[in-house]
């Protein structure tokens, strides 16, 4: 956990606004402790206000007034995979579009390496707004670092904030791959296979901490990762 959780928080935040991953929706949070969370306000990502305190969630009890419905698909998630210490609930355009025609982006470049052979899509259209359902969207991601949410954006997730924030920017970029090769009429991808993906999808390197700063540059609140 970093040293200053809401800060985090609301680096992630606005990094997702800025970088169109989200518009007015969506949420993004951090575990705090093995029983709890911080997430986002209910407020547009990208309007996260500087020194929010963000909202602390437990995991065995009913969430506050200020926590968005949705946020139960982080509880979930928290609940089943220790694991996982960030969230990011986003809606990445690319992304929206490819679940459109009932896909989920492929290992067809470096980035897209992270989710091979594809990231899992939750078919249901509804807003996931009630336990059972975000129960279920977490099984269904299982072990994965995505999920997809047929015309409704992604949950992704990652050991820390950092990485769940990359990989909302990595399986948008992957998006953006698939739909340009979908457009090239009679062309047949290339795509990674199983050992090419694992020794891609890489940590070393400050592979994180580059894009964590790509992603904050900018923000207020934001200083360089020291590496």
């Amino acid at each position: 956990m970093p040293p200053d959780p809401a800060h985090a928080m609301r680096l992630a935040a606005r990094a997702m606004g800025r970088h169109g991953l989200a518009h007015a929706y969506g949420h993004v949070s951090l575990r705090t402790a093995t029983d709890r969370f911080l997430v986002s306000p209910a407020s547009p990502l990208g309007l996260v206000p500087v020194g929010h305190p963000g909202v602390e969630v437990a995991l065995d009890a009913p969430l506050l007034d200020g926590a968005l419905p949705e946020v139960r698909i982080h509880r979930e998630i928290y609940r089943r995979r220790a694991n996982v210490g960030g969230i990011c609930r986003v809606q990445p355009p690319a992304l929206m579009a490819l679940s459109a025609l009932g896909r989920t982006p492929r290992a067809l470049h470096g980035l897209g390496a992270y989710f091979a052979p594809a990231a899992p899509l939750w078919p249901n259209v509804a807003l996931v707004r009630d336990d059972a359902s975000a129960a279920a969207v977490a099984d269904m991601l299982g072990t994965a670092r995505a999920i997809v949410l047929s015309g409704n954006g992604c949950v992704t997730v990652g050991e820390t904030l950092m990485e769940a924030a990359a990989h909302a920017f990595f399986l948008e970029d992957a998006a953006r791959i698939e739909l340009a090769l979908l457009a090239a009429v009679g062309e047949r991808p290339r795509e990674y296979t199983s050992q090419e993906a694992a020794t891609r999808a890489i940590k070393a390197g400050g592979l994180y901490e580059r894009m964590w700063d790509f992603l904050c540059f900018g923000d207020s609140e934001w200083q360089p990762s020291t590496r």
